[in-house]
């Protein structure tokens, strides 16, 4: 009988360089947010594949910055909480940017001792010449397992990567059970997806000063009744958020129930709300009880 396999692959790397683009693509399912601006990942998502003979446990991760209030300064601590449990590390790079990786992180991935893979993402907008540059440079930085181009978008190079993770999976019984895609509760998605839309249609700091909590979660047999705040950093934030006779928060709410809805499988009623909660992102009382230390 074959053993059985089972690990923890943690995803590292700068702001929008695709490791949540890159999770959704190893699980088959869309569990984290994605948009086009950087630092759209604020907590650390499992998604769990399961196989007949194997279980990986992934884990995105926010990307590496300098921190400037006390949220990012807890999003800094879900990425080195990530060094200490990984069977396996993906250290993902957008060839296009020129930062990379920092010099401190450079460090703490060299002493770990636990294989790395590199994945070269958005290999379909890079010229191959400069990808194959980027390998050959982060392959005399780093002791690599294996290094790859991919593109998480367009699903190119993952089935690659996915045997090369197998095949270093160390031999262990599953963690969780198998029918668990996550570790996460439905709210904590819901929200997520409120989130998402606010990244997606508002302009400049108002996505960075906002988070999104669930008040309400009522399931009936054939719908799903929500009620969540969107909690902005300063009063002068609100009116832009609810927007002109209330456009804005309707465009969000809109969006955001379809995501939703796909998502629980099921009709949604969802009531959203803005409220002004000065300063919560250097706040710790306020941080913990809107679930930023739960990593």
């Amino acid at each position: 009988m074959m053993s059985h396999k089972a690990g923890f692959v943690n995803i590292i790397g700068m702001p929008n360089a695709g490791k949540s683009t890159l999770l959704n693509a190893l699980v088959g399912e869309k569990l984290a947010i994605t948009t086009p601006l950087a630092q759209t990942t604020r907590h650390r998502i499992k998604g769990i594949e399961n196989g007949e003979d194997y279980q990986i446990i992934y884990s995105d991760t926010p990307g590496i910055l300098a921190p400037k209030y006390k949220m990012q300064e807890q999003m800094l601590q879900v990425i080195d909480t990530s060094f200490i449990d990984a069977d396996i590390l993906l250290i993902i790079i957008d060839p296009n940017d020129k930062k990379a990786l920092n010099d401190i992180y450079i460090k703490k991935i060299s002493d770990l001792k636990i294989p790395k893979i590199l994945l070269v993402n958005k290999m379909d907008v890079c010229k191959k010449e400069h990808l194959l540059k980027t390998i050959q440079h982060w392959e005399k930085v780093f002791k690599l397992e294996k290094s790859f181009a991919i593109s998480a978008l367009n699903n190119k190079g993952i089935t690659e990567v996915h045997n090369a993770l197998f095949d270093l999976l160390p031999v262990h019984p599953a963690f969780y059970p198998k029918d668990e895609l996550t570790d996460r509760p439905e709210r904590f998605f819901v929200a997520e997806m409120i989130r998402e839309q606010i990244f997606r249609n508002c302009k400049q700091e108002i996505p960075y000063s906002a988070t999104v909590e669930i008040n309400a979660f009522s399931e009936e047999e054939k719908i799903t009744k929500i009620a969540a705040d969107i909690i902005v950093n300063r009063q002068s934030q609100k009116p832009i958020m609810i927007g002109k006779n209330g456009s804005m928060l309707k465009k969000i709410g809109t969006e955001a129930r379809k995501d939703i809805e796909a998502f629980l499988d099921k009709k949604v009623y969802l009531e959203l709300y803005v409220r002004v909660n000065a300063d919560w992102r250097d706040n710790e009382y306020q941080l913990r009880n809107l679930g930023y230390n739960d990593q």
